[in-house]
């Protein structure tokens, strides 16, 4: 019953934590509503357009997002509000002209280095070659864009500017217990009595296949920090940031250990026949091989609480017992693949390099538990945001 309870308020943490589904969406419909109606009560145009336009644009996942973006959008709609005057004014529109505009657009994007709002100035363009853009008509237009980005930008600072360092943690924590599994079902395939270089490739490809993961988690931390930049409660969350960066980096070492170790087990099998390759390792050192990685799976799962404890202490300690049994269990599969070079050069040299990355993999789920120190690049984003 406790351990149900506590299941429950880890969730309603969590939860609470996260934005309010369809904030997003809300957020983005009032700037618009906003955007529309000011632009009427200033007198800037009769019939809103691009106000609400920009201002739905400029309403991103972010803060600093919101600002950076919405200035290369109001950049961006300006020059398509300049180029379809241009046209509307000089030459009309034909199909013709309609072509410049297109390519003109584009040109000037690409001098303006507007990146991803590229494609904006002739959306802008085109759009307002269709409702009309001569006379005061354009210049409306730009008092417009210039409304609109003010009223997408307000509403993204007033109304519940997101942090996402509780989905980051959490995301960290899947990548552990992905990992976690992975090494498990690793150590499974070593304990099997009939095993092969088949299995052994098996293992290298899932071990590679767990890169798509880390770079998934990577830019759920990537969002966490960007999420605090310019935020006004950045300070409060700032505890948070160091240890996400610590714990993933630690992941993302030992997911290349793992990646390091199920090659080493690989190429073992190519200094033997086909016909021998169930005879890398005898039983034994299989069974010590399996055993460790079993430890170390242990220890990555109860890796997965620290990036997002509040107290991560409790966490940390499990962590060191396991590490401290992994130790004990490496010594014992040092000895059970002890070789002298002149018996077997091959095996001496695999056997190595095995051992080498397991005592890489405990240097780096140790490193992924550890409290990290204060990085003077979170110091500036505390900063900014204060």
């Amino acid at each position: 019953m406790s351990s149900l309870w506590e299941h429950l308020r880890v969730r309603w943490t969590v939860l609470r934590s996260r934005p309010a589904p369809g904030l997003r969406t809300a957020k983005a419909t009032l700037a618009v509503v906003a955007a529309y109606l000011l632009t009427a009560v200033l007198g800037v145009s009769d019939h809103p357009m691009v106000a609400p336009l920009v201002a739905l644009l400029v309403v991103q996942l972010t803060l600093y997002k919101t600002v950076v973006h919405g200035i290369g959008k109001v950049v961006a709609v300006l020059a398509g509000v300049l180029v379809a005057v241009f046209v509307a004014n000089i030459v009309g529109v034909t199909w013709w002209s309609l072509g410049a505009v297109v390519a003109g657009s584009l040109l000037i994007g690409k001098l303006l280095r507007l990146g991803p709002h590229l494609f904006e100035v002739p959306i802008t363009a085109m759009l307002l070659l269709e409702v009309g853009a001569t006379g005061g008509l354009g210049v409306s237009r730009v008092g417009e864009a210039i409304v609109g980005a003010v009223v997408g930008i307000a509403v993204s600072v007033l109304v519940a500017p997101p942090l996402y360092v509780q989905p980051a943690g959490d995301a960290i924590g899947e990548l552990a217990h992905r990992m976690a599994d992975f090494t498990r079902g690793f150590a499974d395939g070593l304990r099997r009595p009939t095993w092969s270089r088949a299995d052994a490739d098996h293992w290298l490809r899932a071990a590679r296949a767990l890169r798509a993961d880390v770079v998934r988690v990577d830019q759920a931390v990537a969002q966490a920090e960007e999420s605090a930049r310019l935020h006004p409660r950045a300070r409060s969350a700032r505890r948070g940031w160091p240890r996400l960066r610590s714990t993933l980096t630690g992941l993302e070492r030992a997911h290349i250990t793992l990646r390091t170790t199920a090659r080493a087990v690989l190429d073992r099998t190519y200094y033997l026949p086909e016909d021998e390759q169930g005879n890398a390792y005898t039983a034994r050192q299989r069974t010590a091989l399996a055993d460790l990685l079993t430890t170390a799976a242990a220890a990555i799962d109860a890796v997965a609480p620290i990036a997002g404890a509040d107290d991560p202490q409790e966490a940390r300690s499990r962590v060191h017992a396991l590490l401290a049994d992994l130790d004990e269990q490496q010594q014992s599969l040092n000895s059970l693949l002890a070789i002298r070079p002149e018996q077997d050069q091959a095996a001496w040299k695999q056997h190595g390099a095995l051992l080498s990355s397991i005592d890489r993999l405990s240097v780096e789920i140790a490193t992924a538990a550890s409290e990290p120190e204060l990085d003077n690049d979170f110091d500036l984003i505390a900063a900014s945001g204060d």
